[in-house]
């Protein structure tokens, strides 16, 4: 079987991304590049049951011809065509199969070499809903506040209801510097919040680590591209040189990626031989990848997770889990268990097709799909980093009941500002406690929100949130590896 290409790496044509990171299958076993399926494999695939019999031509047929000659207006009939593979693809009822269209194709591809302008951050499609998997460090959804599991509902006014993904990341996406106003529903408020966020160009470095005084290492992987893997062992093989006596690996909000690179990280840490992850495909026929050229290591190993960090991610935190000893800590994972593979010149016109083609089990055999994995420690983060961010079309002031004010007295609580609730009633205690921040930041002291105490309040929200002594979840997961 011969594969060529790249692996359309999921960012969608300079957007946010669209479908979760699809965990890439690499070659048929696992080895080798990363792929994008040729024209050859699809017709050593095709058989005379692939065909359509002449009944089915003559029906397609027959509609194309009626839209053509008595539809209300001229349709072009590239268009009739690319609806009716879309349809083809929505049937599946599969978030991560799709057709993209030549000029989507181009750009989707395009993408993989790992920088892009948008939002910066990555949606599935979710019973008919945008659902954000996760944002990307450091980008203007993150810096927004957007989180995984919100729901998308529209778009600088524009409602995403009834829309495909694709349709959905086209209103989404725009040119650097542009302005999208998104109306999200979050689970645990009780209406709709707004996240307005500046797109920008987002470069994207996948690894990032750190070492403290007593030889307790982080690395954090917020994705996994084609050079990841080389990253991580550069980077670990640079912390053990210090001393590293422990290791924490964060991929919270890690959407995924190519399926080598997490096999390649995995077995740096496991024992020779060791089951890292399984692939079953539609006949049920199982092939499992083993690791080669490593050894567990005698040092403790935790990975961190919540539920952003999805596919590849879930299989590091899997195969680390069962197969190397480790203990994963944080929150449930997305829980994604498929495999894609993208079929770039099976369309004669250059369009796209990504098609699930298996599922990815973990070491024993697990099916993770919509469940996620599940920590070993349960460790949920404080409230200041979930809650909206604030989005003033008015000023918060005293005895008014919103999500606003509920978010306001979340952040307030969490800069150490003393409020009596946190359900959204602007109280008196609230009122005094924006006074003090008020007074504190040397703004005129009214306790009334206004648009300069909003922007004060979120500069120092983000400080806090930065700072990495204030995330409970990393500082358990050190303390962990710590006492081990």
């Amino acid at each position: 079987m011969q594969f060529k290409g790249r692996t359309v790496f999921a960012f969608v044509v300079m957007t946010i991304v669209a479908s979760v990171f699809v965990t890439m299958i690499v070659t048929d076993k696992l080895e080798g590049n990363p792929v994008v399926a040729s024209t050859s494999y699809v017709s050593a695939a095709t058989d005379a049951k692939s065909q359509l019999t002449d009944d089915e031509l003559e029906r397609i047929n027959t509609v194309i011809k009626l839209v053509e000659t008595k539809y209300v207006s001229d349709i072009e009939r590239d268009e009739l065509v690319n609806g009716a593979i879309s349809g083809i693809m929505n049937a599946l009822g599969d978030p991560y199969s799709v057709y993209m269209e030549k000029s989507i194709a181009s750009q989707f591809s395009q993408s993989i070499e790992g920088s892009f302008s948008g939002i910066g951050a990555e949606v599935s499609s979710e019973n008919g809903q945008t659902v954000v998997v996760s944002p990307i460090k450091g980008s203007p959804a993150e810096r927004g506040g957007l989180l995984a599991k919100d729901i998308i509902i529209s778009v600088n006014g524009d409602s995403l209801a009834g829309l495909t993904l694709q349709e959905a990341v086209n209103l989404i996406r725009g040119e650097k510097g542009s302005k999208a106003k998104l109306e999200v529903l979050r689970a645990g408020n009780s209406e709709p919040i707004t996240v307005v966020l500046i797109r920008d160009d987002i470069d994207i470095e996948t690894v990032y680590s750190t070492i403290d005084k007593q030889g307790i290492g982080t690395i954090e992987i917020t994705q996994f591209s084609m050079h990841t893997a080389e990253r991580f062992a550069a980077e670990l093989t640079a912390l053990e040189q210090k001393g590293l006596k422990g290791l924490v690996i964060d991929v919270r909000n890690n959407p995924g990626g190519v399926l080598q690179g997490v096999v390649e990280i995995a077995q740096l840490m496991m024992k020779e031989g060791s089951v890292v992850v399984q692939v079953e495909d539609r006949a049920g026929k199982k092939e499992k990848t083993f690791a080669k050229g490593g050894k567990q290591k005698d040092y403790p190993i935790v990975v961190l997770t919540n539920g952003g960090s999805a596919s590849a991610s879930e299989i590091l935190a899997g195969a680390l889990q069962e197969a190397a000893g480790a203990t994963v800590l944080g929150q449930q994972t997305y829980g994604k268990g498929t495999v894609q593979v993208s079929f770039n010149e099976a369309l004669s016109d250059g369009g796209l097709i990504k098609l699930t083609i298996a599922k990815w089990l973990t070491p024993k055999g697990n099916w993770i799909n919509q469940k996620g994995v599940t920590p070993d420690i349960v460790v949920e983060p404080q409230a200041v980093y979930s809650v909206a961010r604030l989005n003033l079309t008015d000023d918060l002031k005293a005895d008014q009941w919103s999500e606003q004010v509920r978010s306001l007295q979340v952040m307030l609580e969490a800069l150490g500002y003393k409020v009596d609730r946190t359900d959204g009633y602007f109280s008196e205690q609230t009122k005094a406690a924006v006074g003090a921040f008020q007074k504190e930041q040397k703004l005129l002291d009214t306790g009334i929100v206004d648009s300069e105490t909003a922007t004060k309040l979120e500069t120092k929200v983000i400080e806090y949130i930065r700072d990495a002594q204030h995330d409970v979840q990393l500082q358990k997961a050190l303390d962990h590896v710590g006492r081990k």
